[in-house]
């Protein structure tokens, strides 16, 4: 049998792909995609053009809208690379797509780049959107907490940096 080691386990078949309806609303742009198949981002395109001076941002419209099924949300992450050579990022990251939302996708990037400036161009891979289930939750106001090892700490308090 192809791509099983003799005498080892049969290969473990993975999970069905989620389906997603997607509207094309720039039928010239991709349809979001992963590079490799492992991968838990689709990348999203710029549908237009957009200039970011050092400290700017911008929503970047992506030209696609998805119909999300219920129990799970969308979120749109930075593109390592471009926030590695040019110091553009997504300004709220991840930005949130919620299941009952239809409109197009748009992008909030800022270039953080204290001296030069960076221009999007239509088609340029922009964010990666990775789809994931969500619990819904109903919260329960009471007068306390149940104890935990953590307790109330945060913010730097486990250490490091100077704190």
């Amino acid at each position: 049998m192809p791509g099983r080691a003799p005498g080892g386990p049969e290969p473990a078949e993975g999970p069905q792909p989620l389906r997603v309806a997607l509207r094309r609303l720039d039928p010239d742009l991709p349809v979001p995609a992963t590079a490799h198949p492992d991968d838990a981002g689709a990348d999203l395109h710029a549908r237009t053009d957009v200039a970011l001076a050092p400290g700017q941002r911008a929503l970047v419209p992506t030209g696609v809208a998805i119909a999300l099924p219920p129990g799970y949300a969308a979120f749109t992450h930075p593109r390592s690379g471009l926030a590695t050579r040019h110091g553009v990022t997504i300004l709220n990251a991840p930005g949130t797509i919620d299941a009952g939302y239809r409109g197009e996708i748009f992008v909030n990037l800022v270039n953080l780049d204290p001296h030069e400036s960076f221009t999007v161009r239509r088609g340029d891979r922009i964010a990666q959107l990775v789809v994931q289930p969500v619990a819904q939750v109903r919260f329960d106001p009471v007068d306390s907490l149940p104890d935990s090892s953590r307790g109330e700490t945060g913010h730097g308090a486990s250490g490091g940096f100077g704190g």
